[in-house]
């Protein structure tokens, strides 16, 4: 029976991909060498590497003249540290909006670099709202924000308008939907959720924001040496390198991220509705807020979750229980999850109804 995999990262990628990224851990483009085994300075990972860099610029519509772009061996949470060693001095300040677990380690990751000023939390309603309510009234060197976040189901719909460079850690949303990427100065994202196997951040700075700054750094730690070097100031994570290649391809191939986002529309509306109508549910987060990758719910009847758990099982629907700090069950709905898997969870929602309600 197939799966269905609602895990919030590491998640599941296109089948395709799969396929071909599995041929060429045997023999990579009849070269008689597997992925794994192929030299980082050769021509066959030269091209990969530019050919990827390319692709993140096509599919976020950013010029290259303007915007530079690294993979790097870690996730996101290397990210918060570094971004704000990179950014952040001790006589400077940094904006931060809390809205959940990644923002927190964030915020903390930055107090080893300077001044770090949370001017907004949803903290205070257990992360169900992103804040909108502030101002910004002092000058930072950046706003810190998490344009989505997995573990209480919520989703920036829009994004602050500001006049200080915005950094947006975009780990469980990047290449899901329409938008202005022009708007960042920085974006990362911790692959594993719509890009590759876990173990690599996605990073793309743009360079006048990057020239601003002039900190003296350890070479690991500096962009501008990693920018310099091509991603290859060490050895590159090359496999996860050619995966996030091979899944934006399929990305185009479905027709780019405006075809991305329709479907994933069609899969949260389909959800959130059943969530909604069935009496026996109820979502975590404002509507308003709503994340279109994560969706967060309870059962109101906790006695039930015996019954209901067990239906998934049945179903072969994986990974479905919530975050150990928000409990319920959460449904990561991320680009490669087919529509069919979302239809089956409501199937199994409306039979509880019906034969146990």
């Amino acid at each position: 029976m197939k799966s269905y995999n609602f895990c919030a990262g590491p998640a599941t990628l296109p089948f395709e991909v799969y396929q071909e990224a599995s041929q060429a851990v045997i023999d990579y483009n009849q070269s008689g060498l597997s992925i794994l085994e192929i030299s980082h300075r050769s021509d066959d990972f030269i091209q990969i590497l530019e050919d990827s860099k390319n692709r993140v610029l096509q599919l976020m519509q950013l010029d290259a003249n303007l915007y530079s772009v690294l993979f790097l061996q870690g996730g996101a949470t290397m990210e918060f540290y570094r971004l704000s060693q990179n950014f952040l001095f001790p006589a400077s300040k940094a904006a931060y909006i809390n809205t959940g677990v990644w923002s927190q380690k964030a915020i903390d990751a930055a107090k080893f670099s300077g001044s770090v000023i949370e001017i907004a939390s949803s903290k205070n309603e257990n992360y169900r709202y992103i804040p909108s309510d502030f101002d910004i009234y002092e000058s930072y060197n950046y706003l810190h924000i998490t344009s989505n976040n997995t573990i209480y189901g919520t989703q920036y719909q829009s994004f602050p308008d500001v006049d200080v460079p915005i950094v947006a850690d975009m780990s469980s949303d990047i290449f899901s939907r329409s938008i202005d990427y022009s708007q960042f100065a920085m974006i990362y994202a911790g692959v594993q959720k719509n890009l590759s196997p876990a173990g690599m951040s996605l990073i793309v700075i743009e360079k006048q924001f990057l020239d601003r700054f002039s900190n003296i750094l350890p070479p690991i730690i500096d962009y501008k040496q990693h920018i310099k070097n091509e991603s290859m100031l060490n050895t590159p994570p090359v496999f996860p390198i050619y995966v996030s290649n091979l899944t934006m391809q399929w990305i185009q191939k479905q027709g780019g991220i405006s075809k991305i986002e329709a479907k994933n529309n069609e899969k949260a509306k389909i959800l959130y509705d059943e969530i909604d109508r069935n009496p026996l549910f109820f979502g975590h987060a404002e509507i308003k807020d709503r994340s279109k990758m994560n969706a967060l719910f309870y059962l109101k009847n906790e006695e039930m979750s015996s019954i209901f758990e067990k239906l998934c099982q049945e179903a072969s629907i994986k990974n479905l229980k919530g975050h150990r700090t928000s409990g319920g069950y959460r449904a990561s709905m991320y680009n490669a999850l087919d529509v069919e898997a979302v239809k089956i969870l409501v199937e199994i929602m409306q039979s509880i109804e019906k034969y146990h309600g």
